[in-house]
């Protein structure tokens, strides 16, 4: 087999020539005995899996906890350092709790069936009840309590309805005398309440305008520094009756705490007390969301 192989041409079969090359195909014998080397394009390596892994959410996450933990303290902690000092306690007054201090007292006339509009230093409303105005209010707040509560968030209608029993029963519940009384008594008041409010938003979902715009860093500052402001004054009240803001307000006309004492009878023991108490559940509530904003985020941290 390997003389006929030498005797024909290995490429075409035909009889082998003498010469070096085939007189049929042309192909010449030693490069077509010589054997076939193939070449092969050079495979890349297929890529090894690195050891890193994508850990922002569980980054954000843990930022987030540690945020949860420590920026309402340290706000509530800088404004009481802030307030401790007088120009402090006059700035914090001028420019950060006046708005919520008014606002307090426009949040408990709507609630009492009056309208009004808060504004720097007085909040004029209607020199009496407007029930077309109530009935708008109770409206709102019903539509409100009923599409939270569809859409699944039933502790937020629940406080909807809550506010509803309030604004009837403070409307059509309470004299009017007793309705000027508390109107009066909302502005310090409502610097624990809106203040404890306003903190309390720093808890909202992740998901949240709040969150997301970075609302909640404003909302937590104004609410701390209302919520200190007033608190500083009733709490140097206890034993120092100076501390009070008794008098006249150019302007204006008396203060909340005059008015109180000298138009609707209050003793200076029962508006310190009563302010006191407003204070602590309001305090009360803030550590209640706080610890709850703590343990739903541990868990979300956990999960992820």
């Amino acid at each position: 087999m390997a003389e006929v192989a030498l005797a024909t041409c290995p490429r075409c079969g035909a009889p082998r020539a003498v010469g070096p090359d085939c007189p049929k195909c042309g192909v010449i014998y030693a490069k077509a005995l010589s054997p076939r080397v193939e070449t092969y394009a050079p495979v890349p390596p297929e890529p090894q899996p690195s050891g890193a892994v994508w850990t922002g959410d569980l980054d954000d996450a843990r930022l987030e906890q540690r945020l949860r933990v420590f920026s309402v303290p340290l706000v509530l902690v800088f404004a009481h350092l802030i307030v401790a000092a007088r120009l402090g306690h006059a700035l914090t007054r001028i420019f950060l709790s006046m708005l919520v201090h008014e606002l307090g007292h426009a949040v408990t006339a709507w609630l009492c069936g009056y309208a009004a509009f808060p504004t720097l230093w007085v909040t004029p409303r209607s020199p009496g009840r407007m029930f077309l105005f109530a009935a708008f209010l109770s409206l709102a707040l019903a539509a409100g309590a009923v599409l939270f509560w569809r859409s699944g968030r039933r502790w937020t209608a629940a406080a909807l309805g809550a506010l509803l029993a309030l604004q009837l029963f403070l409307t059509l519940g309470i004299s009017v005398r007793s309705a000027d009384a508390l109107i009066a008594f909302g502005g310090d008041a409502g610097c624990f309440v809106l203040g404890t409010a306003l903190m309390c938003t720093f808890y909202a979902n992740s998901e949240s305008n709040l969150v997301r715009s970075w609302l909640r860093w404003g909302f937590l500052v104004i609410g701390g520094f209302a919520f200190s402001d007033a608190l500083a004054t009733w709490w140097a009240a206890r034993t120092d009756f100076d501390a009070i803001p008794f008098g006249e307000i150019e302007g204006v006309g008396l203060s909340d705490p005059s008015r109180l004492t000298e138009t609707y009878g209050w003793t200076t023991h029962h508006l310190i007390h009563s302010y006191l108490t407003v204070a602590g559940v309001s305090f009360a509530v803030l550590i209640a969301f706080y610890l709850l904003g703590l343990r739903a985020r541990r868990f979300q941290t956990t999960d992820g």
